[in-house]
């Protein structure tokens, strides 16, 4: 290990002296120590801290090494020309306007040499403008009204088609939602924003209408969580949450509050789900799987090695259980610095089974195809691997309490369960997929620092489940918001038919049943 060096407080003054008595006489010891230890501290500040975890960035690159297997140059070619980071292809949902040509049309004698004809060109010349507006705008009508002299009556101006009986309407409630659950706009953030756009829109007013919202398409969620049930792998994992307003049971001597997050995938298609409260990860997935089909074969389970992330099943449900790879890299990351060598060969060869798993995506292949090409590629890394951390022990090389001995011991501990891609088609390599769906709920978090009740809890976690799962597959989630309130009778009897990734069909065929 290496030895910790000793604090010595200075202060500039002392510096001063000690620079200035080096002029004259040689630095006796304490002045050394001091001007030693004022320098390191100055380098470590200058130095920029790491944020990213690959091989190279916590390690460096020693002399002579080569770039390990999987990884790849850095390409200096240059961007080829374009239209910047966006064409106008991009802009999907962007109000498309046609301007003709103000003096000549197809088939007009050109006006240049006087004796070809200009003819229309397929591609057009692309003109793209942004520009600003409030998230929320307002339209004010002022409708007239006419009362008779004689007999009082008074008659008012028919509102125009198309506006609805509420203030708010499905748009609005869209928005709000989209901005707090899916952006992490807290609630006074966007009445601050607002205001300054002269249009009011108070926080409890925007509480007020997702919660009503909320209940509208509540259906969606519980549908979600019936298909997420029957998926042949989930991933679960749970991250700290406050509820200001959360009560207890007085058996419950539990004080930790979570939101967990699963991901379930199930034909070829991922379901996010969000639940926030007293419970663990394990927990919530165990509710989720009391909807599984009892006839359904087990299911993949990635997830951490903590234990309450492991449900305690139903009757009739069982998993095989995977653990995260990724997290078994960190613990060697972590002591890197300390113990660069050891490390360096254990990061170097998972390196090499991430690389094998990239191929094989790249590839297309088959769950079936994956598994025979990590078994006839990654088998003998690991292997390998295995072999060398038995080692470390066995021929005491390392020290077991140290901390590269408990990182060797993580890994071994949990061996079976973390080389489940091995043995089991479909099985992943870490848990990655879920720990990003919990960043929505750690911007929630950042921003908005707590739930005020578990009742706001349950409102978030109906949004950010419906507007991540659009994520993953694909689907405009504001588009989708809005036209599950539009459609909320079709919805409450047959939400399988609302789901994001069939929705726009449900409403091509009702346009279509509609026009005929």
């Amino acid at each position: 290990m290496k030895k910790a060096r000793r604090r010595i407080d200075v202060n500039l003054d002392e510096l001063d002296r000690v620079l200035d008595g080096a002029r004259q006489a040689p630095l006796s010891q304490d002045d050394y120590e001091k001007l030693k230890e004022a320098l390191h501290a100055l380098a470590a500040m200058l130095v920029r801290p790491r944020n990213t975890e690959k091989t190279r960035a916590v390690l460096g690159t020693s002399e002579g090494s080569e770039d390990s297997p999987g990884t790849q140059p850095e390409s200096n070619a240059s961007a080829p020309p374009g239209h910047g980071r966006n064409g106008a292809g991009a802009f999907i949902n962007s109000r498309k306007i046609a301007i003709a040509h103000a003096k000549l049309k197809h088939g007009d004698r050109c006006p240049e040499c006087e004796r070809g004809n200009v003819y229309g060109q397929k591609e057009p010349k692309i003109l793209v403008r942004i520009v600003g507006q409030a998230p929320l705008a307002a339209t004010v009508y002022s409708l007239e009204r006419l009362r008779c002299g004689t007999c009082g009556q008074v008659f008012t101006a028919q509102e125009p088609e198309g506006v609805g009986p509420e203030k708010y309407d499905e748009t609005a409630a869209a928005m709000i939602a989209q901005l707090k659950y899916g952006s992490g706009t807290p609630f006074y953030r966007l009445e601050q924003l607002e205001g300054q756009m002269g249009i009011p829109l108070p926080a409890a007013t925007q509480w007020e209408v997702v919660e009503e919202a909320a209940e509208i398409i509540k259906p969606a969620r519980d549908e979600l969580i019936r298909q997420a049930a029957q998926g042949e792998l989930v991933h679960n994992d749970d991250t700290s949450m406050r509820v200001l307003g959360l009560v207890r049971e007085p058996s419950d001597e539990r004080t930790g509050v979570f939101t967990s997050g699963i991901v379930s995938s199930w034909q070829g298609r991922k379901i996010a789900l969000y639940f926030t409260g007293a419970k663990h990860a394990g927990e919530n997935l165990a509710e989720v799987l009391k909807q599984r089909a009892k006839q359904a074969s087990p299911i993949i389970q990635m997830c951490d090695a903590l234990s309450r992330n492991v449900p305690k099943l139903p009757a009739g449900v069982e998993i095989l259980l995977a653990n995260c790879l990724a997290r078994g890299r960190t613990q060697f990351i972590e002591v890197a610095k300390d113990f660069p060598d050891e490390c360096r060969y254990v990061l170097e060869m998972l390196g090499q089974v991430y690389s094998h798993d990239a191929q094989a995506r790249e590839r297309s292949l088959t769950p079936d195809q994956r598994l025979q090409f990590h078994q006839a590629h990654s088998g003998p890394v690991m292997e390998q691997l295995h072999h060398w951390l038995e080692a470390q022990f066995a021929e005491r090389k390392t020290e077991p309490n140290s901390g590269l001995g408990k990182a060797i011991k993580y890994l071994l501990r949990h061996w079976q369960a973390l080389t489940l891609f091995l043995r089991k088609a479909g099985a992943p390599l870490d848990n990655n997929l879920v720990e990003r769906a919990l960043k929505r709920a750690v911007l929630h978090r950042k921003n908005a620092l707590f739930y005020r009740t578990l009742n706001g809890a349950e409102v978030g976690d109906l949004f950010m489940s419906l507007i991540h799962t659009c994520q993953l597959c694909g689907a405009n989630s504001f588009d989708y918001l809005i036209e599950l309130q539009r459609h909320a009778k079709e919805l409450a009897t047959g939400p399988a038919e609302w789901m994001p990734w069939n929705y726009q069909e449900v409403l091509a065929q009702t346009d279509t049943r509609a026009c005929g």
